[in-house]
């Protein structure tokens, strides 16, 4: 496998397509169908990335990014926001702490969005263990 990706979705037709293209592009897959679930599984699990959904029942999107941000033992995993919501919500999105953001439409669509997709969570992925390579050896030089 991959990397592990927490799937942060409610609905059923969803989490199946986005659990498809996951598992086909080798990546280990927990989900969570709320946002209090979704807290939960990422400080036990500390996944590679998270997706999220922002409609979400219990903690809403926003939520979850802000305490995903605020925990010190989740605040390095990049969330990749999945949503039905218009793009111009990105940039708020973004300063609220997510790293990326995705409209779920372009997964229905035959236009290459799989593939933007997984090269997307790919980036995030890498980018994230950078930082963790650059903190460790900052660390390292300050003994």
């Amino acid at each position: 496998m991959k990397a592990t990706v927490l799937l942060v979705e409610d609905s059923k037709v969803q989490k199946l397509t986005n659990e498809r293209i996951l598992h086909k592009a080798g990546y280990s897959v927990l989900h969570a169908e709320d946002g209090e679930e979704a807290i939960r599984l990422a400080q036990q699990e500390i996944p590679d990335v998270v997706l999220l959904d922002m409609l979400l029942p219990k903690l809403g999107g926003p939520e979850v990014i802000r305490a995903l941000k605020g925990n010190p033992a989740t605040a390095g995993i990049p969330v990749l926001v999945l949503s039905s919501l218009p793009q111009a919500n990105e940039q708020k999105l973004k300063t609220e702490g997510a790293a990326g953001y995705f409209e779920k439409s372009r997964l229905l669509g035959k236009n290459g969005g799989e593939a933007e997709f997984i090269g997307l969570i790919e980036t995030l992925i890498r980018e994230s263990k950078n930082e963790e390579r650059v903190k460790a050896a900052s660390v390292g030089n300050q003994r």
